[in-house]
């Protein structure tokens, strides 16, 4: 992989909520800077002091299995993983561009960083809009339960127009 912008699309097909914890698996991390899973994990281990369970922590295997059903994936056989993965939450995808020091993983952390802010700036939004949902049903319920009378007036209104408007019938 060239030290290329990675599309936002594609960090965040590789994030998954674990844990009430938007995090990234250590595999989809590793080959997002272009190295290999051991080489990620082992430069972490040597600076686990970094990295305390909110940064990263290991599925347990009902975990695992659960997100492997996701994927679609069957069961690991001969050269699979030995261990269930590390996953990483946005500070521990932060604190891996200190512990790997390359212009990738440099580069790919900006992107990934992008597309925590735009994850979080998009559910902001969201809860935002049911708020001003849940007022207009309030205030429509509210209307409609003081202007009862009103609203059977318009549709008798309605329906008397209906009635002028119909075509004549034609023929027997």
């Amino acid at each position: 992989m060239e030290n290329t912008l990675i599309p936002i699309e594609i960090i965040e097909n590789k994030i998954y909520m674990i844990r009430n914890h938007k995090v990234m698996l250590d595999s989809d991390l590793a080959n997002l800077y272009d190295i290999e899973t051991k080489n990620l994990n082992k430069a972490v281990k040597r600076n686990l002091d970094r990295f305390p369970n909110d940064f990263m922590f290991q599925l347990t295997d009902e975990e695992w299995e659960s997100l492997r059903f996701q994927f679609g994936t069957s069961k690991e056989g001969k050269g699979g993983r030995r261990f269930n993965p590390y996953v990483f939450t946005e500070q521990g995808v932060a604190m891996l561009s200190s512990v790997l020091n390359s212009k990738q993983a440099i580069a790919v952390n900006v992107q990934i960083m992008r597309t925590f802010v735009k994850l979080r700036e998009m559910a902001l939004s969201h809860s935002e809009l049911a708020k001003e949902l849940q007022e207009i049903r309030v205030n429509l319920i509210n209307y409609a339960q003081h202007n009862n009378a009103q609203i059977e007036e318009i549709f008798r209104q309605l329906d008397y127009l209906n009635e002028l408007h119909k075509p004549s019938q034609i023929g027997f």
